[in-house]
């Protein structure tokens, strides 16, 4: 193993910068996943744990689900929840037991909702889901072989987990995987960056949203 004194930011940051580094690159059709942009994860003047990294990141988001709306393309919203019990957590809930804990997310309740700032149309579709991933045991493929997608974009938290969960199976299941940089989240830097270094080495391409505007806007000229 490789010793470093590089903070998780500079290795991600270097990665980036590389020379040779040859991305996965973009599909024609893609899938928005908006992974629990719920209050208990985006507010954290109200919960400890929500994280809050880019100013403008659901600003961001709501631009690029307008984009996906524009060429008729699917946009996913998940959130986390659980019934009055906290059963349906399964071995995610058995480690503590507070008032933030997982379980004590409560389907209906403010914590699972999706953040007020959020815009989320009708055609949308909002997905509970119970594990890290947004492909886990939900009808995500199934949506996906439906509209003929090839790439998935994913935004939302955390970095380190419920995104980089998302990430991995969208790889896996032979997807292009984008995650849009300024849109991702996480409770410490380090993890985020961590995280990002090691789906842009691996899984997936970081892409700004700007950048992935400009493929949007490739396709719609090349549909015309």
């Amino acid at each position: 193993m490789e010793l470093s004194d590089k903070t998780a930011r500079q290795m991600f940051e270097e990665l980036r910068a590389a020379p040779g580094r040859v991305p996965y690159g973009f599909g024609t059709r893609s899938m928005l996943i908006n992974v629990d942009l719920q209050c208990a994860c985006t507010q954290p003047d109200r919960y400890v744990t929500a994280y809050d990294n880019h100013p403008r990141q659901m600003e961001h988001v709501n631009a690029l689900a307008a984009r996906q709306r524009a060429r008729g393309l699917p946009v996913i919203w998940t959130h986390v929840g659980f019934c009055e019990s906290g059963e349906d957590c399964g071995m995610f809930g058995t480690r503590t037991d507070t008032p933030d804990s997982l379980q004590n997310i409560k389907l209906g309740s403010d914590r699972a909702a999706l953040d007020p700032r959020l815009t989320v149309h009708p055609s949308d579709i909002v997905l509970n889901k119970k594990m890290p991933s947004a492909f886990f045991e939900t009808h995500l493929t199934s949506l996906a072989i439906h509209h003929k997608i090839d790439t998935v974009i994913v935004t939302g938290g955390s970095t380190s987990g419920c995104v980089r969960a998302t990430v991995v199976d969208s790889l896996s299941l032979g997807f292009h995987t984008i995650v849009a940089e300024e849109c991702v989240a996480d409770l410490h830097e380090s993890p985020h960056f961590a995280n990002l270094y090691d789906m842009m080495k691996k899984y997936a391409d970081i892409c700004s949203v700007d950048e992935i505007h400009a493929w949007h806007d490739r396709c719609t000229r090349a549909a015309a």
